[in-house]
């Protein structure tokens, strides 16, 4: 039995919450339910009242075990001289030439290997592809290098990096992938 690849509904932010922190708790990261993860506490209001999307990876027996969002946001153009085709964006390193982006993709450490994130990535860009998007910026923690070769084995060209503006200011690269 394969695990099913779905929209996430508001009454599974628990177990999104539960699967996002096993992989928070494996690597050392902080949790902060009041600020940098207050959107897994708010679906609603975080993303499906603004039009974005929310997906999950729910194993045969119930559970979530993979997570991903996708979020529409304004054209980033590819300047002439832009360093790495990274952007500034009101005081923020973007990836240029994107209109869309992946948000909290994660696979819990026991579901991993699965294909999961690969499934979940598809669903996304099916939807951006519906949307009209062109470009996808991904910002994945330096650490993630499993994420990094699912990225580029998709197409994503690693454009620059970053301090993530979470509290723990992990390191990140930032790729773009078209759609």
């Amino acid at each position: 039995m394969s695990n099913l690849i779905r929209r996430a509904k508001p009454t599974d932010d628990v177990q999104v919450q539960t699967c996002i922190k096993a992989v928070y708790d494996e690597y050392g990261f902080g949790w902060f339910p009041e600020s940098y993860h207050l959107d897994l506490y708010t679906f609603e209001a975080s993303y499906f009242r603004d039009g974005h999307s929310f997906w999950v990876a729910e194993s045969p027996d119930g559970q979530v075990v993979g997570t991903i969002a996708l979020v529409r946001h304004p054209s980033i153009p590819i300047e002439a001289g832009a360093e790495d085709g990274v952007a500034e964006v009101d005081g923020v390193r973007r990836v240029a030439g994107t209109d869309c982006s992946v948000e909290r993709l994660y696979v819990h450490p026991n579901a991993r290997r699965q294909g999961i994130a690969r499934a979940l990535m598809d669903a996304i860009l099916a939807e951006a592809k519906e949307w009209g998007c062109t470009g996808m910026e991904v910002w994945s923690d330096k650490k993630f290098l499993g994420a990094h070769a699912l990225y580029q084995g998709m197409g994503a060209e690693a454009v620059g990096d970053r301090l993530c503006h979470d509290p723990d200011q992990s390191p990140e690269w930032g790729f773009r992938l078209p759609v």
